[in-house]
């Protein structure tokens, strides 16, 4: 399973650039995801070394470290467009394909798999694509940091680790806070698209979407139509679990235009609402 960004439990999930919190970006001590050993091919390597100062970033490293600095997506990308960052990329087959589906939307992918990485640095320059950029450690910092409030236009997490087992549960990405820092950074309207092919794993995700706290920021499923692209290309991945019989489940939230700081009713949900996950 691929993934990247570890669990954010902290009492104030939204607390600005200087909340303190583990200094290791890449690799923080509690991770919700697996660490991947690999080595780069040939071509590969080269892509790294030549284009990756100009498509990606790595987050600092290190005890030392200091606050990253914000992403100044404007002259990252060279425009100003929606923004849509895409949490445990993968090997990038679907940030590609959606991304040249949809030019007019800048796509920040966050992992922290090298091979990973270099191989969506191939994609992105043999496709042309301009509005693609990596950034390689942890999403909880991503988004604590470099991720200022009211300012994606949508969140991706495709397919994240699931953890199975219950005493590792804490490690999974989609927790309570993670979901607060979510809805604290997109624009009110903005999409959160979850997809999960695990079931225990989306009874976990639909429990942390029903039972946010209306007081806190939150999102509320989609009734209109979405301003990004929702449908995905089938990977190898997904299509080794439709084969193996196991159910891709989506949900599909936005941020509400106007807080009530009353609790939201899930009514009136569009066709792309979570179907049972049992």
């Amino acid at each position: 399973m691929r993934h990247d960004g570890t669990v954010n439990n902290d009492e104030n999930p939204v607390a600005g650039p200087s909340a303190p919190r583990d200094n290791s970006r890449l690799y923080p001590r509690v991770t919700s995801f697996r660490f991947r050993r690999g080595s780069l091919t040939k071509g590969q390597q080269h892509n790294w070394e030549t284009l990756w100062p100009t498509l990606g970033r790595d987050l600092r490293t290190g005890p030392d470290a200091a606050d990253e600095p914000p992403l100044n997506t404007a002259d990252w990308f060279g425009r100003d467009a929606p923004l849509v960052i895409e949490v445990g990329s993968g090997t990038g087959i679907s940030t590609a394909a959606m991304a040249e589906a949809e030019p007019d939307v800048d796509v920040v992918a966050v992992e922290v798999y090298q091979p990973g990485l270099a191989q969506l640095v191939g994609l992105v320059h043999r496709g042309g694509l301009e509005n693609v950029r990596m950034v390689r450690g942890d999403a909880t910092v991503v988004f604590s940091e470099l991720v200022a409030s009211d300012s994606l236009t949508g969140v991706r997490v495709f397919f994240p680790d699931p953890w199975p087992k219950t005493r590792h549960h804490k490690r999974r990405f989609l927790q309570s806070g993670t979901i607060e820092l979510i809805a604290d950074r997109l624009k009110p309207g903005g999409v959160l698209h979850i997809a999960t092919d695990h079931a225990d794993y989306a009874l976990w995700i639909a429990e942390l979407l029903a039972t946010q706290r209306p007081d806190r920021p939150h999102v509320v499923p989609l009734t209109f139509d979405s301003p990004i692209l929702l449908e995905r290309p089938t990977t190898k991945f997904e299509g080794r679990a439709q084969v193996e019989g196991r159910d891709v489940n989506e949900f599909v939230y936005v941020k509400p235009f106007e807080h009530t700081g009353k609790p939201f009713e899930q009514t009136g949900t569009s066709d792309r609402d979570q179907e049972d996950p049992s």
